[in-house]
Order: C-alpha cells, then structure tokens, then sequence
C-alpha cells in the first residue's frame, strides 16, 4: 500500500489537485465517466485509489456513475465523482436522491461553455444556478469555488468534511481554467489534516431510526450491511425510511432536510476579503475570476479607485449577509463571472437597491480579463 496523502511540493493541475485532495480526505471510491475537461480527475483517481485500497469503476454513462457513488457511500465508504455540464446535467436525478436519502458524497463540476455540447475545452461558470436547482423539489445543497490548484486540494477535503458532517451531496463548482491550470501545490503530512466521518449509531440495531436526527439536525448513519434496521427510498419518508405520503410527512421531510443547512450557516459558509476596510467600490466573484478580479482590485487601486474584492468560497448556501452588509458600505457592487449574471441575480436580491450592482460577464471561452473589471468600474461610476 502506498501512501494515500501526497506529502511535499507539487507542480499539478487543478484537476490532480482536486483527485489528492479527495484521497487525503479519505476518498476510497470513485465512478465516473470520462468527460472534458474533467476525464484528468478520473484518469488520476483510477491510477492511484488501488494503490490505497480503494475501488475505481468507470460506468457506461453519468447517470450509473452516480448511482453506483450513493450505493457505495451507503455502504461506509467515502466516494466522489466528477463530470463537467452536461454529466452534470445527466446526473441530477440521482443527486436529488442523495439530498433525499441524506447520502454524503462529492461531486467535481469541471465547467465548460454550453449549453448542450458547448465548447469543452474552454472554461466558463455557467452551471451555478444548475448546481442551486438542478434538480426537482425544494432543498438546500453545499456549492463550494475554487480559484487554483492550491485551493482545489484544500476545498475538496472541506467538500468531503462537510459532506460527511451534514449527510448531503456537496458540489465543488470548479471550471476548465482551474482544472487545466498547472502551478505549486503544497500537502502537508496527514497528521496535519483534519477529517470529519460520519456519526455513527448507537443502541439497539432493531429500533434504529435512520431519520431520526440529532440535536445538530443531522441523523446518525448506519452502514448497510451492519445489521441496522434501515430502509432507503425517494419517496417521502418519515424518520424510519419508510414512505408516508402526507402533506405533513412531506412538510416534516423537506424541514429536516434544509433546516441541518440553513441552522449551520455560520460553520458552511466560507468568504474572503481583500482589501475591502476601505473600499468603495465592491467587486464580488468567485472560482477563476476571482483571480482576475483580485488584480482588478489593485489596478484600480493605482489609479485612485478604491475597490475591493469579496470572493464567495462557499457560493451555496449564499452568503447573503456579507454581500447585504457590503451594499451598505459601499457606493456600487460588481459581480465578475463568466455567465451573464446567475450569481449577479442572488447579489441584486442581497442589495435590495441600497446600491446599483452591475455584472462584468460574457457567455464563456476565456477568462474576463482585469482591465475589462477596472474599466466597467471606471464606465459606471
């Protein structure tokens, strides 16, 4: 057996980054199906899971990739995929199922142009309004965007921590230029990371309630297999498994199910700042734009704009009172992201017209430049 965490200085892709930062958070299992710009992370994963005990399976579509990663995570082991849009889209049905059966997985959307086939290897965001409500039904999901290699390894092991800690699939909503993007990535020794597992049940097997949630809002899970008294379906259940079809079954499901998010928000939701203490303008973005609009931040700083930038590592749930509390600072909010304005909407909506908030965005297949974010300032202020 070779060692599961890579320990040392590294000079890796996104996508390797983000397959080491699943080992390191003890990741065993992987199923997918090759797709670009995301095939690096299963290719990665399919070399080195045997080599840590670990299983990967490459399915016939994306539809069965995910299927087979909630059955493995009911059995007790750790598992992910990855896929880019239009996986993404093919798997929705059963990441629905996930969020119903409270089953912890990860899921890595490398992001492409689209819709439909769209441009696969170029980067663009256009899949954060998909990853909030892609599938049917009324629910809270975990969205986490990361900006770099470095980034991608440290938010994958949060993906599986958070995962594991709250029983709910959790999206990490990288893009192509992240993923292709090859720079220094340092892992630490194993001792100096920090894992989260699922809680485990006890008492007696035969009056386990798999539903039954704790004080945190989050039930135990037991393995299948374990000798567990349990029962798993997509339909509405009460807290023993088993369907009850009621309004008032259904009300007390859908509950449980946003309440262990929206009651946690302070521990899920995950910002930074830069140079904002000051600022008068505020640029809020997240994955590969933040980057540009970290330097967007610094040019207009020379020429005497004070901006500053709020970057969204957690874009869901969204961090509604931060964005809230800059539009009272603030003289105009700036949402930079290669779409046209998925994410601007949830800022409008935060802003509540205290300020004017403007998007810098276009469709997809190239990064938004900083001088394109310096400039849109400078046009609308």
């Amino acid at each position: 057996m070779k060692p599961a965490v890579w320990t040392g200085e590294h000079f890796m892709t996104g996508d390797v980054a983000c397959a080491e930062g699943a080992l390191a958070a003890g990741c065993r299992f992987f199923a997918g199906y090759p797709i670009t710009p995301a095939t690096e992370i299963a290719e990665h994963m399919s070399d080195r899971l045997p080599d840590v005990g670990g299983t990967y399976i490459q399915m016939e579509d994306e539809i069965a990739a995910m299927a087979a990663v909630l059955g493995a995570s009911c059995a007790g082991v750790k598992s992910m995929t990855a896929t880019s849009g239009p996986g993404f889209s093919l798997m929705m049905e059963n990441i629905g199922l996930g969020i119903c059966t409270e089953t912890p997985c990860v899921i890595a959307n490398v992001q492409r142009a689209g819709p439909s086939t769209g441009l696969p290897t170029l980067g663009a965001q256009g899949d954060m309004m998909q990853a909030r409500w892609g599938s049917h039904g009324h629910y809270e999901i975990i969205a986490l965007a990361p900006a770099s290699p470095q980034d991608i390894f440290y938010q994958t092991i949060r993906a599986f921590n958070l995962s594991e800690k709250y029983r709910v699939p959790v999206l990490i909503m990288t893009d192509e230029v992240v993923g292709h993007l090859s720079e220094r990535v340092v892992i630490p020794e194993a001792s100096a990371i920090r894992t989260i597992s699922r809680r485990r049940p006890k008492g007696r097997k035969d009056r386990f309630q798999p539903f039954c949630p704790g004080p945190d809002g989050v039930a135990p899970m037991a393995n299948a297999g374990d000798g567990y008294r349990i029962h798993v379906t997509g339909l509405t259940h009460d807290q023993r498994g088993y369907p009850v079809m009621t309004p008032e079954c259904h009300a007390e499901m859908v509950a449980r199910l946003t309440g262990k998010i929206r009651r946690n928000l302070g521990d899920i939701i995950e910002t930074e700042s830069y140079r904002l203490d000051d600022a008068d303008v505020a640029i809020i973005s997240y994955g590969v734009s933040s980057r540009s609009s970290m330097a967007a931040v610094d040019e207009a700083r020379q020429q005497g704009i004070k901006a500053g930038l709020l970057r969204l590592i957690t874009v869901w749930p969204f961090a509604e009172e931060a964005v809230a509390d800059l539009s009272r600072r603030v003289r105009a909010l700036f949402t930079v992201e290669i779409n046209l304005g998925q994410i601007h909407l949830e800022v409008e909506r935060c802003a509540k017209g205290r300020v004017p908030c403007h998007l810098v965005g276009h469709a997809g297949g190239s990064v938004i430049a900083p001088e394109s974010i310096v400039q849109a300032i400078k046009d609308l202020l």
